[in-house]
């Protein structure tokens, strides 16, 4: 864990000697102060995130010193030292915001007790921060499916990488999971039981990307009315993962380069020197080679991520993990929406193993929560599936031939043909094969003009 500043403000030299010497054994960064002014002064330097307060001192009070100090800091943990402890003094003490009250003279193994206690709540704070600011990705509480060989080798990877601090470079199109496999490394690892943090590069503007990495100090920049804990800190123990490392402007990427070369950095804003021990994971779907050639992604900074690289196929590629996702994102929709969809029928097993899914596992996903919010009865169908499924190709599927791939409307009525001609044109027997109602079947008949000869 980073140092964290510790303020200890006493007008007794002795004391306050002593205590700072002895929290500074502890491994904490002490700065001292002999009055409230001299405090006021030091926060504007030094931006504690713990204070230890005598109550008595000449001038204004420690109680006094507290509200103003919180004005300035709201997260800061504050404890009150007083040779005068009693009941109501404390009391007043924890409804102007202290964390704790302890009495002079100072028990050291109190002390510490205390002093760790609040430098957990402030981890605490700073982490509540972060998962309140982050947006939650749609599929991320989504099991891994692990059907076809490609993503058999893919974990086989995951597997052999995950106890290793070695920078992980992922590679694939947009929506195939590679958060996902970041988070599955995350929890094979070592570092399980610490933070994963995740931040998506692309999504955060050029100004304040190195504030969102590295943190800022008060007055950094417009609006930085408090010190922001950046997501290297608080990674720190365990695994940061950086999604679309290839929009990291060429401004940031050499402070990239030293934190991760060093694992150190400083603060925007500041010049105290921050260590971090995590392990960073990033992902891309653009091709950093090339970059590296044009002059738009530095060459060292390549060569750093690219330790360990994990290519995810396209879905298009591993058709075989189509319908266990499907089964997967099933049990999520029933679970999330406690909706009863007991299953999906052939035909629309079909229409989704045909579609070439240019936006991967998480077109998939959105195809399968959108017809289980819209379905009328409990088995999806292809008509739960005729609107809003993306009709886009594959490159490779286009190439040299000017045209796309068959649209959706022209699927299902190849579908609904192949069933009408496979039970002689029985309709009945037609629309339970297909799971939909006849009066259902007759509509589509008459929208894609679909006659028995003769």
């Amino acid at each position: 864990m980073p140092n964290l500043r510790v303020l200890v403000v006493d007008d007794e030299a002795t004391q306050r000697q002593l205590v700072g010497g002895a929290l500074r054994k502890q491994g904490y960064t002490v700065v001292e102060a002999g009055s409230a002014d001299e405090a006021l002064a030091a926060v504007k330097d030094t931006f504690p995130e713990i204070a230890l307060l005598d109550i008595m001192m000449p001038g204004r009070s420690g109680l006094e010193l507290l509200a103003e100090l919180k004005k300035i800091n709201p997260d800061l943990q504050a404890v009150i030292v007083s040779a005068h402890a009693d009941f109501e003094r404390g009391l007043e003490a924890m409804k102007k915001g202290a964390l704790d009250f302890l009495k002079k003279p100072v028990n050291l193994t109190e002390l510490f007790a205390v002093v760790a206690r609040a430098a957990e709540r402030h981890w605490l704070l700073a982490e509540v921060r972060y998962f309140k600011e982050q947006a939650e990705e749609p599929f991320r509480d989504d099991a891994v499916v692990i059907v076809s060989p490609a993503m058999r080798e893919v974990f086989s990877t995951v597997t052999r990488a995950a106890d290793s601090d070695a920078t992980v470079l992922i590679r694939g199109e947009s929506g195939t999971g590679k958060e996902l496999v970041a988070r599955a490394l995350h929890k094979a690892s070592k570092r399980k039981d610490a933070n994963f943090i995740a931040v998506n590069c692309a999504a955060i503007p050029e100004t304040l990307l190195e504030a969102e990495l590295f943190g800022a100090e008060k007055g950094a920049y417009t609006g930085a009315t408090a010190r922001r804990i950046g997501r290297f800190e608080l990674a720190s123990g365990g695994t940061l993962f950086l999604d679309e490392i290839g929009d990291v402007p060429a401004s940031i990427q050499a402070k990239l380069l030293r934190a991760l070369e060093h694992k150190a950095f400083e603060r925007l804003g500041g010049t105290e020197t921050i260590t971090s021990d995590c392990r960073v994971v990033v992902a891309t779907h653009q091709n950093l080679e090339e970059m590296v050639k044009q002059g738009k992604f530095r060459e060292d900074l390549y060569y750093r991520l690219n330790v360990i690289q994990i290519v995810i196929p396209p879905l298009r590629d591993r058709t075989t993990d189509i319908l266990p996702l499907v089964e997967s994102f099933i049990k999520r929709q029933r679970r999330v929406r406690g909706k009863e969809i007991r299953g999906i029928t052939t035909g629309a097993k079909d229409l989704l193993l045909s579609h070439s899914w240019p936006g991967n596992v998480r077109e998939l996903l959105n195809a399968i929560e959108r017809a289980c919010v819209l379905t009328r009865g409990d088995v999806l169908d292809v008509s739960d599936f005729s609107l809003g499924l993306g009709t886009g190709s594959p490159p490779s599927a286009a190439a040299g031939t000017g045209s796309p791939l068959q649209t959706l409307a022209e699927v299902e009525k190849r579908q609904i043909e192949r069933a009408l001609q496979h039970h002689d044109w029985a309709l009945a027997q037609t629309a339970d094969s297909l799971g939909i109602h006849r009066n259902t079947l007759r509509q589509k008949m008459k929208e894609y003009g679909l006659e028995r000869e003769g």
